[in-house]
């Protein structure tokens, strides 16, 4: 019986041993960026999360028109107001052509559109293995940094240099946490 008793006391240690292994670790890498509009109101977050193979990204939108918006990195952490043109071009180190679609690209920026609702929300969760936070001619945390851009209208996903994605209209500069 006493046997019994011990087992049943040790199975709190037993959990509290197997929740902290499923826990993120500290050396984990992250960032985020808080994503405005031309008139500097935020209209949402991004969080950058290193995982196996690439680099976990989630967008979480509110405040926009409703529709299709394309949604790339930009190879420098700037966001000056109202054009964002301070962000550069798309995050591009390989040279290669835009676009998902595009047999000589895509650029290592290019991500998936975001559905914006009629209530001007939105979510675009993705994964790309064209990024990284590490260090490397790859990573979004060099130097210059880098910023996350929502455009206009949706990307096509393979029309260089930009997809057709019209004017940018919401910009975060990407920090590590």
């Amino acid at each position: 019986m006493k046997t019994w008793r011990t087992a049943w006391l040790a199975i709190p240690w037993l959990l509290t041993g197997c929740l902290g292994a499923m826990a993120p670790s500290s050396s984990v890498a992250s960032a985020t960026a808080e994503v405005r509009d031309a008139q500097n109101q935020v209209v949402g977050q991004a969080t950058f999360t290193e995982v196996t193979g690439g680099v976990r990204i989630v967008l979480e939108a509110r405040g926009l028109p409703p529709g299709d918006k394309g949604v790339h990195v930009h190879r420098a952490g700037q966001c000056e107001p109202p054009s964002f043109t301070s962000a550069g071009d798309h995050f591009n180190p390989q040279n290669k052509a835009h676009g998902l679609l595009n047999p000589a690209g895509p650029h290592a920026g290019d991500l998936a559109n975001i559905t914006i609702a009629a209530n001007g929300t939105g979510r675009l969760e993705t994964f790309t293995e064209r990024v990284t936070l590490g260090s490397g001619p790859t990573s979004l945390l060099d130097d210059d940094g880098s910023a996350l851009i929502i455009h206009a209208a949706p990307d096509d996903f393979k029309t260089d240099p930009s997809g057709n994605t019209g004017p940018r209209i919401a910009c975060g500069v990407i920090v590590k946490k």
